[in-house]
């Protein structure tokens, strides 16, 4: 903070509540404020209008703003700060506060309330978001008295970004916004019973090695608790002196390089084959940061049936609530992966080069699943498969730094299937929650975060649109963020489950004119709606639709080489399949593996006659 900062302080010692929020935001380091503005939240908003060390940006909904502010914090591990008015501006962003809920994402949510004094007479937009927002927040708070802002405010920061994060919500009445007082910014927080600090529990933890060096077939299943820890480089560590092959979850992407021979992806429901026979085989887990998410466990009773599983959390309440474990420790994943790195390297355990030659059967069988069962997709003549535009896309990026944000859909899991991470941080996507809408204000949070960087957003027809009017605030706020949409017309998630399930029978899955004939080989403009193109010009941002496959590549590159905002409307065909897929509540050799063209089923593996080789 400036000199002349500190002098203009001790001259003024009186303020009103809003101008005390907006100090204390200084004060915890803020730099981006997401916010709408609304009669209940206007001192506040008068009161950013005259802190030049805060960037105000303003959203063109609620939702985008808090989205934009969610992703901000999830590729920084800062607190995202949105803002909104009461009513309405605040249930606009209950949505994104729940996602930052289930994915763990550090966030401060500050919504006006009406008058104190109007509190449960259902005043002109009155809702009670402290009791809304309670099932979905870390902590929230109603502000009842004027002098407890600059508190309130430090515990709040103080709360989401310590242990494991996640989003708080301060709800102000307009009065205690006007009311002037004189603030004690250092007054002390008061949080009886929350401890953020653990101690290392070096006992279990000391265990944790003789059954992971006596495995004959260990596995690691890293979570994005690793990721929150910033304990990327230990667990590679770990892996490497240890020789164990490391499978994330979709939140713990980019823990484990994806290019280390070490690395075999990502498990779950539509992750690798060989990540997911990895970890099922194995015969020691060591599952870190991970929360036994349905999507990745499938029927829970099957996975890693035959393992000893040690699982270490930060977050109790974790620990043996999906699956029983054999040994469950709490602790923060980086603190105890430096304790089991330590520990190894004292006993003279070095880091290793991967080798087959380092576990023979182990990593042969590893390697054969890679080879016969690789991440793949079909094309077919004059159509643009959607996994090619990944493939394309990450071919021309040549290992250059960059943010790929998504949506929520078919196009999410091509993209982590076919983009690879080498870094945490680095794929912004809404897991836990599914929120179509996420992809394009993340962008914005993490293009306000990383100005430097390329930001990307993957996105499907359907989740574009719930947010595309964030367009209006990536051009005003002159964001060069690039987008393409894997437009097929439908909402191609629920598409595959009909055909899988409901014979192919389409129930409001069809986004364009029903009325129209549709011909998904030849993309007629006028039946295509929205026609993209049009709508982005209309923002003053350039667009153009990609129909035939040669036209992939060129696109791509003046895409990649604008300076301004791109967009890319890829025309793709709706009856592609997300594969491989584990359908839900199966198990990992339930696999499908491809589609049978025209009856809506799949064909497992064992339909195939390419029974998996199993090490069990």
């Amino acid at each position: 903070m400036s000199d002349s900062h500190n002098d203009t302080q001790s001259v003024r010692k009186t303020m009103n509540g809003a101008e005390a929020l907006v100090q204390s935001l200084v004060r915890e380091g803020v730099d981006v404020v997401f916010a709408y503005p609304g009669g209940a939240s206007m001192p506040m908003h008068q009161a950013l209008s005259h802190e030049p060390s805060i960037r105000t940006i303003l959203p063109r909904h609620e939702q985008g703003g808090a989205f934009a502010a969610e992703g901000y914090g999830r590729v920084t591990g800062k607190v995202g700060v949105c803002m909104s008015t009461s009513g309405p501006g605040a249930t606009n962003m209950i949505t994104p506060i729940a996602d930052a809920f289930l994915d763990s994402v550090p966030m401060v949510a500050i919504t006006a309330q009406v008058g104190s004094g109007l509190i449960g007479s259902s005043a002109f937009q009155e809702t009670d978001v402290f009791g809304m927002t309670s099932p979905i927040v870390k902590h929230s708070y109603l502000v009842t008295k004027l002098e407890d802002i600059p508190r309130i405010i430090k515990e709040a920061f103080y709360i989401a970004r310590t242990g494991r994060p996640g989003p708080v919500v301060i709800d102000i009445p307009k009065n205690f916004q006007e009311g002037v007082f004189e603030p004690d910014f250092d007054a002390p927080m008061d949080l009886p019973g929350y401890k953020p600090e653990l101690p290392l529990p070096v006992d279990k933890l000391d265990a944790v090695l003789p059954l992971l060096q006596a495995a004959k077939r260990p596995a690691i299943y890293a979570g994005g608790g690793v990721v929150i820890a910033e304990a990327a480089d230990q667990l590679r560590e770990l892996a490497e002196r240890l020789q164990i092959p490391v499978a994330t979850t979709l939140m713990g992407i980019g823990a484990m390089p994806e290019d280390h021979p070490l690395s075999v992806r990502w498990l779950g429901m539509h992750g690798a084959v060989y990540a997911n026979y990895t970890v099922n085989e194995a015969d020691v887990v060591l599952a870190i940061g991970a929360r036994f998410d349905d999507r990745v466990t499938g029927a829970v009773k099957t996975f890693c049936e035959h393992a000893r599983i040690i699982h270490i959390d930060y977050d109790a309440a974790e620990l043996n609530k999906n699956k029983k474990v054999e040994m469950a420790i709490r602790a923060d994943a980086g603190s105890a992966l430096r304790y089991l790195n330590t520990k190894l390297e004292a006993q003279g355990c070095a880091v290793k080069e991967y080798a087959v030659e380092n576990r023979p059967e182990w990593f042969s069988l590893i390697e054969q699943w890679k080879k016969d069962y690789p991440l793949s997709y079909e094309t077919r003549e004059h159509e643009i498969a959607p996994q090619s535009v990944i493939e394309e896309l990450y071919r021309q990026m040549n290992g250059q730094d960059a943010i790929i944000c998504t949506g929520v859909g078919q196009h999410q899991m091509f993209a982590a299937q076919f983009y690879r991470f080498n870094k945490p941080r680095r794929l912004s996507t809404s897991g836990g929650l599914g929120s179509m809408g996420y992809g394009l204000p993340a962008a914005m949070g993490a293009h306000v975060a990383y100005p430097d960087l390329p930001v990307i957003n993957i996105d499907g027809d359907g989740s574009f649109l719930m947010n595309v009017q964030e367009l209006g605030t990536i051009r005003t706020e002159h964001m060069p963020i690039k987008c393409i949409i894997i437009d097929n017309q439908h909402l191609g998630m629920v598409v595959q489950w009909e055909d899988l399930k409901y014979d192919s029978h389409r129930a409001n899955t069809f986004l364009a004119d029903p009325t129209e004939k549709y011909d998904p080989t030849h993309h007629t403009p006028e039946v295509l709606y929205p026609n993209y193109p049009v709508l982005c010009e209309g923002f003053g941002i350039k667009c153009e639709r990609v129909v035939e496959p040669a036209e992939l590549a060129p696109a791509i590159a003046r895409m990649l080489a604008s300076k301004d905002a791109y967009v890319l409307d890829v025309m793709v065909p709706h009856d592609v399949h997300v594969l491989p897929m584990i359908p839900g509540g199966m198990c990992y050799k339930d696999v499908v593996l491809e589609r049978i063209a025209g009856d809506g089923k799949g064909r497992k593996a064992s339909d195939l006659g390419k029974e998996i080789p199993s090490a069990l």
